[in-house]
């Protein structure tokens, strides 16, 4: 499985490359968000993914409908800025200002970077993120609630910086009424995305969202939902079993190749060590996997060459 699509540059203004996709700006305060394959494991780019960012960005869109009586009535006013899907690379969506924190929910005590809750449990915390745990836990098992771990993003301080929810708020990061309603929309999400993943045989056990303020300042959940590069998936068939062996469940996300850096010895600092090609392969399968057991369908990877495709529809899609 290979694939051929890297990046793609459109005569656009305003041309933004991220870790993971890149972005140009549009009339009526839009903009086209253009999917790569490239992964981002520890903070760093670590390889590319055969047919990631397609997957990403088709699962993504079916997660914000799978969502859109939440996001659109339950949590006051709140939107996802999601306008159109003209191309398997490509998201239109609403221009916002993204908020100078990530929300991570957190259903499990699980991870090995860093910042992740059982790494710091396990170094011996007991008050992380301003909750305390008990003595004598397990890594993996379920929380008695979701919670919610703030930490801030590269643009506000130190990137991944571990933030308890009070200090969004002290520090100045998110208005309050604004922060209120952005826990309660992240909760709920949380929720719809375990139901979700239940049905389909998985285990949501944690997720990052972003949200951002459009123009008007209405608060919008923005960016990737419940996607196998934003969220810990499990199969839910492996997990009592390797609960009760230490073992980790089958998982259907990044933790592959996490684990496989950290147990060649790597945590995040300095160049990472190569990794067998086999591991991204295996990663791509796994990506796709978690993809047509939620969606329930096959996934078709579009057609290339991509650009002179990309640029047709999103012509078309901007007379």
């Amino acid at each position: 499985m290979t694939d051929p699509f890297v990046d793609v540059h459109l005569d656009l203004p305003d041309r933004r490359a991220g870790k993971v996709r890149v972005s140009y700006a549009l009339p009526e305060e839009r903009r086209l968000f253009v999917t790569t394959d490239r992964l981002s494991a520890f903070d760093r780019i670590i390889a590319g993914v055969p047919w990631k960012g397609q997957v990403l960005n088709q699962l993504a869109a079916w997660w914000f409908d799978q969502t859109a009586d939440l996001v659109a009535n339950h949590i006051s006013v709140l939107p996802a800025n999601v306008v159109a899907q003209p191309d398997p690379n490509v998201t239109i969506a609403a221009a916002a200002r993204p908020l100078p924190v990530e929300v991570i929910v957190r259903g499990h005590i699980t991870g090995v970077t860093s910042t992740s809750l059982w790494r710091r449990y396990a170094e011996g915390a007991r008050t992380i993120y301003g909750y305390t745990f008990p003595d004598g836990l397990r890594k993996n098992t379920e929380l008695p609630a979701p919670i919610i771990t703030p930490t801030t993003k590269a643009e506000a301080g130190e990137h991944d910086e571990a933030l308890t929810c009070a200090d969004v708020t002290e520090r100045g990061l998110v208005d309050p009424a604004v922060w209120e309603e952005v826990q309660a929309a992240a909760l709920a999400v949380f929720e719809r995305g375990r139901q979700v993943a239940a049905a389909a045989g998985l285990i949501l056990a944690d997720t990052k969202y972003e949200f951002g303020l459009a123009p008007d300042g209405t608060p919008m959940l923005i960016d990737e939902l419940h996607t196998p590069d934003s969220s810990r998936f499990w199969v839910a068939e492996s997990y009592p079993g390797r609960l009760a062996a230490d073992e980790e469940p089958e998982s259907l996300d990044k933790e592959v190749i996490r684990r496989a850096l950290a147990d060649a010895g790597y945590r995040g600092d300095g160049a990472p060590p190569a990794l067998d090609g086999a591991v991204w392969e295996a990663t791509a399968a796994r990506y796709i996997d978690a993809y047509e057991r939620l969606t329930g369908t096959p996934f078709e990877p579009g057609s290339y060459p991509v650009e002179p495709r990309l640029t047709a529809n999103v012509e078309e899609y901007l007379r």
